[in-house]
């Protein structure tokens, strides 16, 4: 039995993209789908667990304009091509995960680009409005134009209604009865009773509003109050108006039955949206001030308290609202989502004030480049990210015991709390040995320490570390845990780390004490001082590590040299030099990647370079620890584990791995021997941050920290520049598994096909060799067996039976009559190779013949079709035609040979014919199957013998 080999495997287990990078948004009636852009392209998303169900891929252009149907039945998405595609899709199961997309009508609806478009309630009628003023209203599931309307200026807002119908109805029967008949007013009558009471209203960039009559065809109203442009429009049924709301920080509730102005409600600030809240009197509006504000559009007043205004990056763009949806959705300018609960207005009595709606859920669309991250607490289910912003982003990678249950907060991805406090771009973070504490370095020459506390849903700024004059670029905690039985180690909570070390961009490295820092007062940071302050590199310092004591530590610069300083006292060690471009350090302070494009292991014994990996193409950009693979021999009892390891008794045990990370999109695992191990791929850009769950480099650490520490299934953490999180599973174990297995199947089938032919079991044989897909030994055993029944030393019965049989095998022929698809193209594939060459052309021959005398044409077309529709690849699309293209081809050619060696075979009778004497004629004569003629030649032979001895 061959050994497997163990080979270091990962697996891009989840992964965290994008979901919206501005533009335009569309919800569904339930308030759960969500059609959204990504770049050129549209995403759907299920919103309670972010999971992207469909991708919708655009033409080159940018999306001006999305919608969904109601139902969530159809797409509708834009762009500024002129082009509008239409998909169908399927409907939402929520068990699978998966929206299919079918792109049913692509149109050209305007000479202009759509600017913004609407679905009615129904989810029939689409309206498409232009930048040249034209308004369509289409069919969606015909494709075609129903209604077309023209206005002034660019269309910036349309809104469906509908409304009493009654007495329209009557008057529309009286006039239809007056009218003559006709196609024109036949077609009219018969969609008069579904359009009566349907409304359009659209809004222009020059403050207008307009309403079009749809069982009229023609506009009932325009309303001139607006001095801005007209960002959005809401009915209300209940209240029977029509709101708008403008740029010129006013909204306007018009009567709906007169089209006269009920109310001027001045807002102060420049909306961007604005709905009625379902049935109902209240309506909230969101602008420039980045808040969401509830009105009551009656008495002219805001339900909310007053709240304070947010950043200009923050401005509301868009408010999504489905009338029975327990929340409201507001897009926002810097790509993020909110969810805004409305269970407080069920206690709203007019004239009352209520508290801001509270925001449930907080969805980053885009979490742009990638600086930093870091698994954080106590069991390490939450990962912190670093990105191009001052904030910091913690979400969800693994259900906890540690958060409190909230139904929003339990899938992968979901967002648990945003750290804010720095004023610039944060640059690195780092994590203790506990998980409870997480460091922060910014652009705002500052660093930050913050108490993470999930069970109280505590996350707060513990200390601000001020004192450097440039950008702080690298942190480091300590990352292993302090004696076991020690307050420290049984409450890490309210202990903070013993130091924190500091460099900057000012090239100067600072230690920090916070042992001693006692708890909070009015929940202002503590501001401690630099233990010391050292001068430790000519140019920018890129990363800082602490060792496994916390007696030692490195900096890496940009003037690609490596220090070892002492941890206490500050005082430089030793030196790494070699690298030729600018340095960063590892998790254990002997490894380093450079802009020289290696990574390097290094001998903290006397500070020389112990090996030297090569293999990205591009500047190494961060470099990790990761602990040995946990490969499992065999099954063992959770009882069964080494005392000093932590990992089971018949466990293989592997040396640590290196990780690297690269501007090339790749990450690289390095083996100790110095052979890459593995090239993960799953980035599209330069790789910036990678992490682990662990606290450290080994696995032993483990054992002595917390019983719930890295109860994530993952092992590695790598962000990009691509705005792409990606968690990698090891799969080394499973892998080794499977190919043990593997191999041991595979010896035993070998056996089993090796008894099979000695037993002359055929039929066994055959079909275990197609199984396996031996080419060579199935073709030996078609061989074998059909020489056997061709042997001359047969009995009779054997004989008879060979000779009623296609192949000459009986056992065969069942063999070939009863196979299933897939071993029937397997082994025309087979006999194609075969059929190559003429030494096994006989073999195949007689397979083909059995195969067509025992199937008949239809099960060959079928499996054609099937190969084409179903294949996985262009191979296996391609497969049955070309493999009968193949087969006709090379038999033509065996028989045109065997009709050439025929003819010549005559030539040769001929010629041996007219030698003197006739050697050998009567040998071959012999062959003859006519007894006379051989009789008859022989006996002149000898007569010509006679004759020359007289």
């Amino acid at each position: 039995m061959s050994k497997a080999v163990v080979k270091t495997t990962f697996e891009a287990s989840r992964t965290i993209r994008p979901i919206y990078t501005g533009g335009s948004t569309a919800l569904d009636a339930s308030g759960r789908i969500l059609l959204s852009c990504i770049g050129e392209d549209a995403l759907i998303v299920d919103l309670e667990t972010g999971d992207q169900l469909a991708s919708l891929e655009g033409d080159g252009e940018i999306i001006t304009s999305l919608a969904i149907t109601p139902s969530a039945s159809h797409a509708i998405v834009c762009s500024r091509s002129m082009s509008m595609r239409i998909y169908a899709l399927t409907p939402f199961d929520p068990d699978s995960q998966f929206v299919t997309a079918e792109l049913i009508r692509t149109l050209k609806p305007h000479p202009a680009p759509v600017v913004t478009t609407a679905i009615d309630h129904t989810g029939t009628l689409l309206a498409t409005g232009a930048a040249d003023g034209s308004i369509k209203v289409w069919d969606i599931r015909g494709g075609y134009v129903t209604h077309t309307f023209n206005d002034r200026g660019v269309i910036s807002a349309l809104c469906f209604f509908e409304v009493s119908a009654e007495a329209e109805l009557k008057s529309s029967k009286k006039k239809s009865k007056r009218k003559a008949s006709g196609d024109d007013d036949e077609m009219e009558d018969a969609n008069a009773d579904s359009t009566i009471g349907f409304r359009l209203a659209c809004g222009s960039d020059e403050g207008k509003v307009r309403v079009f009559d749809l069982h009229k065809r023609k506009p009932i109203a325009s309303l001139d109050s607006h001095v801005s442009l007209v960002r959005s429009l809401s009915f209300s049924p209940s209240e029977n108006a029509l709101l708008s709301a403008s740029r010129d920080k006013t909204l306007i509730i018009w009567d709906a039955k007169t089209w006269k102005q009920r109310r001027i409600i001045p807002v102060l600030e420049s909306v961007e949206a604005a709905a009625f809240l379902g049935d109902s009197e209240l309506c909230v509006i969101g602008g420039e001030h980045a808040k969401l504000r509830v009105w009551d559009c009656n008495r002219g007043s805001e339900v909310t308290e007053e709240q304070e205004a947010g950043e200009e990056y923050e401005t509301i763009v868009g408010i999504q609202y489905s009338p029975g949806a327990p929340f409201v959705m507001t897009v926002h300018a810097d790509q993020t989502i909110r969810l805004h609960s409305l269970d407080s207005l069920s206690s709203y009595t007019p004239g009352s004030t209520l508290e801001p709606l509270r925001i449930t859920r907080r969805i980053s669309g885009n979490d742009d480049e990638i600086i930093d991250l870091a698994f954080v607490g106590p069991d390490r289910s939450m990962l912190a990210l670093a990105t191009n912003t001052e904030t910091i982003r913690i979400f969800s990678v693994a259900p906890s015991e540690d958060r409190p249950s909230t139904g929003t907060e339990d899938f992968f991805g979901a967002d648990i709390a945003h750290l804010e406090g720095h004023e610039d771009i944060i640059m690195a973070i780092d994590v203790d040995w506990s998980g409870h504490w997480l460091a922060t370095a910014a652009k705002d020459n500052a660093a930050r320490l913050w108490r993470i506390d999930p069970k109280a849903s505590s996350y707060t700024c513990f200390a601000v570390l001020t004192g450097h004059a440039e950008t702080v670029g690298a942190i480091a905690l300590p990352r292993v845990p302090p004696a076991a039985g020690s307050p420290a180690y049984n409450d890490p909570l309210n202990h903070p780390p013993a130091f924190i070390m500091t460099a900057s961009s000012d090239r100067t490295i600072k230690r920090w004490e916070t042992s001693k820092l006692g708890p909070l007062k009015d929940q202002k940071p503590h501001s401690p001082k630099a233990i010391f302050t050292r001068k430790a590199h000519e140019k920018d310092i890129n990363a800082l590590d602490i060792d496994h004591a916390n007696s030692i530590f490195a900096s890496a610069s940009q003037d690609r040299t490596v220090k070892i300083w002492d941890a206490d006292e500050g005082s430089a060690i030793g030196l790494l030099r070699g690298h030729k471009r600018g340095v960063c350090t590892s998790r254990g302070l002997v490894a380093t990647g450079s802009g020289d494009k290696t990574v390097k292991l290094w001998s903290l014994a006397d500070y020389s370079c112990l090996m030297t990996f090569e293999g990205h193409v591009n500047s190494v950009l961060k470099v990790v620890w990761l602990p040995p693979s946990q490969i499992s021999k065999g099954q063992s009892s959770d009882d069964d584990e080494d005392e000093e390891t932590n990992s089971p008794k018949n466990a293989i045990q592997t040396k640590p791995l290196i990780a690297s990370a690269a501007a090339d999109g790749l990450v690289k695992i390095w083996g100790t021997h110095g052979e890459c191990e593995a090239t993960l791929d799953n980035h599209e850009d330069r790789v910036w941050a990678l992490a682990t769950p662990t606290p450290s480099g080994s696995r032993s650490d483990i054992k002595t920290t917390s019983t719930k520490l890295n109860t994530t299934p993952f092992a590695l953490a790598s962000g990009a520049a691509d705005s792409t999180v990606t968690l990698w599973t090891d799969t080394t174990s499973a892998t080794y598994t499977a190919a043990v297995n593997a191999t041991s199947e595979r010896v035993e089938q070998d056996q089993r096909l090796q008894n099979y032919i000695r037993a002359g079991a055929y039929r066994e044989a055959i079909t275990l060799a197609l199984q396996l897909n031996h080419p060579g030994r199935l073709l030996s055993l078609f061989s074998s067996a059909i020489d056997a029944a061709d042997d001359p030393t047969l009995s009779t019965e054997d004989r008879e039976r060979a000779v009623d049989s296609l192949t000459g095998n009986p056992s065969i022929d069942e063999v070939l009559q009863s196979l299933d698809p897939a071993n029937l193209r397997t082994l025309l594939l087979r006999l194609r190779d075969w059929n190559t060459n003429a030494r096994n052309s006989r073999v195949a021959q007689r397979i083909l013949y059995a195969l067509f005398r025992s199937y008949p044409a239809s099960t060959f077309v079928e499996l054609a079709t099937q190969s084409v529709r179903g294949g996985k690849n262009g191979r296996a699309a391609a497969g049955l035609k070309d493999i009968l293209a193949a087969l006709a081809a090379y038999t033509e050619r065996h028989y045109k040979r065997v009709e050439e060696l025929s003819d010549d075979s005559y030539l040769v009778e001929w010629v041996l014919g007219e030698m003197d004497g006739g050697v050998g004629l009567g040998g071959m004569m012999s062959l003859d199957l006519d007894g006379d003629e051989v009789n008859g030649n022989v006996a002149e032979h000898e007569k010509d013998v006679i004759m020359l001895e007289s």
